[in-house]
């Protein structure tokens, strides 16, 4: 178990959660949710940055043009996402501009939640060391990389080949399961994952408290 860092103290307790996409972190999250944790996530916020208006529009408009900003002011995120799939130096242009706000933005919200325990959804978490260093315990949402494939192209359109290459460019599901204090297989029912969730709920809910009272010693 990874342990914060002493800047880190005043902090509550905090639980990464990551998986692939299509593992099915966000169902998840929610669950975790209901039962009371404070959910920061981190995909949600980017949605918020790049909403018409939003803080990272500006230089993202002045950095690629006009031509990834859709009618409404908000990110063409089909536009975006096909520029930067041709030309990396466009991936990690945007990334300079997206990752500091978000990473500033979830740790305000960290700061600031008011629960047993907080969840912060970052779905590269492995991949960034910056946000492994956030967190007290890491949870991976792991299911076979066929159902990955099938519930992705279910739900957007793209086809098996574009699927994974978008696998291809996150953490391969060894790396993730090997980085991983806790796993939810979901890969059967609804109600398993519950059962699951139910379970890790109970177990950061006891880390959390102790972690609290270790700190007031």
């Amino acid at each position: 178990m990874r342990t914060m860092t002493s800047s880190k103290i005043r902090a509550p307790f905090v639980v990464g959660l990551t998986g692939g996409i299509g593992s099915g972190k966000s169902a998840a999250a929610d669950l975790f949710a209901e039962l009371g944790a404070a959910l920061v996530d981190t995909d949600r916020i980017a949605h918020q940055l790049t909403a018409p208006g939003g803080a990272a529009m500006a230089p993202i408009e002045a950095a690629f043009g006009a031509g990834v900003v859709a009618a409404d002011g908000s990110l063409n995120r089909p536009a975006m996402r096909a520029l930067a799939f041709e030309d990396p130096e466009a991936r990690k242009r945007l990334e300079a501009i997206l990752h500091p706000m978000i990473r500033d933005e979830s740790l305000r919200l960290c700061l600031a939640a008011d629960a047993p325990y907080v969840l912060l959804v970052v779905p590269l978490l492995v991949e960034s060391g910056t946000y492994r260093e956030r967190v007290a315990r890491l949870c991976v949402v792991d299911c076979p990389e066929d159902v990955q494939v099938a519930r992705v192209m279910q739900r957007s359109g793209l086809d098996a080949t574009q699927v994974r290459a978008i696998m291809a460019a996150q953490a391969s599901r060894g790396m993730r399961l090997a980085a991983a204090d806790d796993v939810v297989d979901n890969g059967g029912s609804h109600a398993q994952l519950r059962e699951q969730v139910e379970c890790l709920h109970r177990t950061y809910l006891a880390l959390a408290e102790r972690a609290r009272l270790a700190h007031r010693v």
